[in-house]
C-alpha cells in the first residue's frame, strides 16, 4: 500500500545556471572543496527554480504560534538582553553577515553545529536573512515561562509551560561524538538498508535502544524488554561506546525490527527522527516535550499514541494489532517515514529556519548592530580549524550551490476552528487506541 508522497521541494531543470558556493579558503594550502566520498551526498540537491513554490508542510505554521507572545508588542533591546543569563551565545545578522558573542562552552559540539547549519543557510539563500539580534540556548530543558515580560530565547525544544522559540538541532548536519552523520547521507544510507530488509520480513517486535540513564521515562521502559510485551529493549553502555566511537551504533542498520519506540530523553530527543525513517510504525510514548517539527506528526497517522502509565502493555497491544493488521501498519509506517524524508528533508529545514529567522527579525523594535566581543561567523571559522570527525560531517554536510529561488510559501497561522479540529482528531484515535489496548489485556488475561 503506497502512501501520498510531497512533491519536491523544487523542480530539477536540465537547464539551471547553477551557481557554486566558492570553496572553503583554509589557508596554508589548505584550501577545500568540500567534496564528499562517493557515498556522501551534500546535503541538499542543487535545483532549479521552479514555475511556482509549494506551500511549506504544516508544521511550518507553529512559527506564528512560537512568536505570538511578542506580536502585539514587538521584540526590543532590553527583552533580547534580559535573556542573555540563559544563552550560550548571542547571533547577530547585520546586513548579510552573521556574527556571534559566546557566553560559555556547552555540551559536545552542539553549538558548533548548530552555528555551521546557521552559516551554511547564509550561504544558501545569500543576503535573504534580515538583520537580526537573538539569544541562544543549547541546553535540553525549556524554561522560559509566558508573562508581561516574557524574553525572546532560542533553543531546541519546548513544552506546553514554556514558550522557547524552537530552532533546528545540530544533529541535522552531524554529531560526531555520537557517529551520528548528517541529515541527508544517512537517509540515504537508511534506505539502502531498508530496501535489503522489507517489512514483512523484519522481526514482529518493538525495538529500542538508547542511554536510559537520563529520564525516568527510559528507566521504566527497560521493564518492557520481556517476550510477553514482545519488546526487545535495549541499554546503551555509554562509557564502553564512547571508547568505541560508537562504531557499533550504526542508525542505519537498526530499522530491523518492524515497530520502533521513541521515548523522551532528558527532555525531547533528536533520535525520533531517525526512528521515524526507519519505514516501521513509530511506537511513540507520549511526552510535553516537542522539537520545531514533531508538532506536524498526527497520531494515528505518522505513529502510534503509547501511553506511559501502562507503557508495557500498550506496546503489546500495538505490536498485536499491527501484526494482525499489516495493510494498515505498513500504511503508517509508510507515512511516518515519508514525513522524514520529504517534510523533513534540509531544504526544508533551511526553509524553516529562513522563515522563522525572517518574522523573528520583523518584531524587533531596534536597529541590530554588532557586539563588541561579537566575531564573525564563517564556513571557515567553523571548518578549517576542525578535524577528524568533525571536520568530515561539516564537509558531508556543507552547501555547495546558492537558492536561485524563493523558499517554500510560509502557510498562515492555525485558526480556532482548525486547533479544535486537531484536538477532537486527537481524542478520537487516543480512545481507538486506549480501547485496543484493553481490548489485547483481556484477550492476553484469558
Amino acid at each position: 500500500m503506497s502512501s501520498r508522497r510531497r512533491p519536491p521541494h523544487h523542480v530539477l531543470s536540465p537547464e539551471a545556471d547553477l551557481v557554486p558556493i566558492p570553496a572553503l579558503a583554509c589557508g596554508g594550502g589548505n584550501t577545500s572543496s568540500g567534496t564528499p566520498p562517493a557515498d556522501a551526498p551534500s546535503s541538499s540537491s542543487a535545483p532549479a527554480a521552479s514555475e511556482a513554490n509549494s506551500e511549506c508542510p504544516e508544521y511550518f505554521r507553529f512559527i506564528h504560534s512560537d512568536l505570538s507572545p511578542w506580536r502585539e508588542t514587538g521584540i526590543t533591546l532590553e527583552a533580547v538582553e534580559r535573556a542573555r543569563a540563559k544563552a550560550a551565545f548571542r547571533l547577530v545578522v547585520v546586513d548579510g553577515r552573521a556574527y556571534v558573542e559566546t557566553y560559555h562552552r556547552v555540551f559536545q559540539t552542539r553549538d558548533t553545529f548548530t552555528q555551521w547549519g546557521i552559516a551554511q543557510l547564509l550561504a544558501r539563500y545569500p543576503g535573504r536573512v534580515p538583520d537580526l539580534d537573538l539569544m541562544f540556548n543549547c541546553e535540553d530543558m525549556p524554561e522560559v515561562r509566558r508573562t508581561t515580560t516574557t524574553m525572546p530565547l532560542f533553543r531546541y525544544c519546548k513544552d506546553g509551560d514554556t514558550v522557547d522559540i524552537v530552532f533546528p538541532d545540530w544533529s541535522f548536519w552531524g554529531w560526531p561524538e555520537v557517529n551520528i552523520r548528517p541529515w541527508t547521507p544517512l537517509l540515504d544510507e537508511m534506505a539502502a538498508n531498508m530496501a535489503r530488509l522489507p517489512w514483512p520480513r523484519r522481526e514482529p517486535y518493538a525495538y529500542w535502544k538508547g542511554n536510559p540513564g537520563v529520564s525516568p521515562e527510559r528507566r521504566d521502559l527497560l521493564r518492557c524488554n520481556k517476550t510477553w510485551f514482545k519488546a526487545h529493549v535495549f541499554a546503551q553502555n555509554w562509557g564502553a561506546a564512547t571508547r568505541a566511537g560508537f562504531t557499533g551504533s550504526n542508525l542505519a542498520e537498526q530499522c530491523r525490527y518492524r515497530y520502533k519506540i521513541y521515548v523522551r530523553g532528558r527532555s525531547w530527543s533528536v533520535s525520533e527522527k531517525y526512528i521515524l525513517a526507519c519505514d516501521s510504525p513509530v511506537l511513540l510514548v507520549d511526552t510535553p516535550f516537542q522539537d520545531f517539527f514533531s508538532r506536524g506528526l498526527v497520531a494515528g497517522k505518522h505513529y502510534w499514541p503509547i501511553d506511559p502509565k501502562r507503557k508495557c502493555h500498550a506496546i503489546r497491544a500495538a505490536v498485536d494489532w499491527g501484526n494482525a493488521h499489516p495493510d494498515e501498519a505498513l500504511q503508517m509506517a509508510q507515512q511516518g517515514s515519508g514525513f522524514a524524508r520529504d517534510d523533513l528533508s534540509m531544504d526544508y529545514v533551511y526553509d524553516y529556519m529562513l522563515h522563522l529567522l525572517t518574522q523573528y527579525a520583523a518584531l524587533l523594535r531596534y536597529k541590530p548592530t554588532v557586539p563588541e566581543k561579537a566575531v564573525e561567523l564563517s564556513a571557515e571559522a567553523l571548518a578549517c580549524p576542525a578535524q577528524g570527525r568533525v571536520r568530515d560531517f561539516m564537509m558531508q554536510s556543507r552547501e555547495r550551490f546558492v537558492a536561485g529561488y524563493d523558499p517554500c510559501v510560509l502557510p498562515p497561522p492555525f485558526t480556532a476552528d482548525e486547533l479544535s479540529q486537531m484536538a477532537t482528531r486527537e481524542q478520537e484515535v487516543r480512545a481507538r487506541v486506549r480501547k485496543i489496548t484493553t481490548m489485547d489485556d483481556m484477550d492476553h488475561h484469558t
